[in-house]
């Protein structure tokens, strides 16, 4: 299985820059694009092309071989895949306060990818409204979600779903109980 290989990717282009004392904006100029690309390839919201990561690699300065040494791959396709809730890897994105995201599942098929992820949210929680370059599926598992995506505001009870194309801002807010939970997936289709 080839399981989350482009968000190891992510996390460890996130870990090199960071460790190194690198800003956004520096290795977007040595990499020859734009800071907020280089935040939504960490943030798990674009999926880059091959000479955009290798640029980005190196703008680090790092060699390939280390930069992809312990990254997970499976030569095998597994035909029943398992994953127990104890191997499901919480991450950051942005400067959010209150989200917090675990990866239940990840996958490339053909030209796409697709991530499974659960979201709790916190009441109060709060980060800048957001764009991702997939379209999203929302399950709300327990809780109510207030939904903003663009201008409008749409409220999902327990229970409720929508779909819509995350290019648009958009950005969720707990407003019952103490937090929410979403079974988030993402349908990622084009390379950056």
């Amino acid at each position: 299985m080839q399981d989350d290989i482009l968000f190891q990717i992510s996390n460890k282009l996130k870990e090199m820059r960071k460790g190194k004392g690198v800003t956004l904006q520096k290795i977007a100029t040595e990499a020859g694009v734009t800071k907020s690309l280089v935040s939504q390839i960490e943030n798990s919201r674009t999926i880059p092309s091959l000479p955009v990561m290798l640029g980005l690699i190196k703008a680090l300065d790092v060699d390939l071989n280390e930069f992809f040494r312990d990254i997970i791959s499976y030569a095998a396709e597994e035909s029943v895949v398992i994953k127990r809730k104890d191997a499901y890897q919480p991450f950051t994105k942005e400067n959010a306060k209150g989200f917090f995201y675990q990866r239940i599942f990840s996958k490339q098929f053909k030209d796409n990818h697709i991530d499974v992820v659960l979201l709790r949210l916190e009441k109060g929680a709060k980060r800048p409204m957001v764009r991702t370059n997939a379209y999203e599926f929302k399950y709300v598992l327990q809780g109510t979600v207030q939904y903003a995506i663009g201008k409008e505001k749409h409220i999902l009870y327990e229970g409720d779903s929508m779909f819509f194309d995350a290019n648009e801002l958009h950005n969720p807010e707990c407003i019952d109980g103490e937090e929410a939970l979403m079974l988030v997936i993402y349908f990622f289709n084009e390379m950056t």
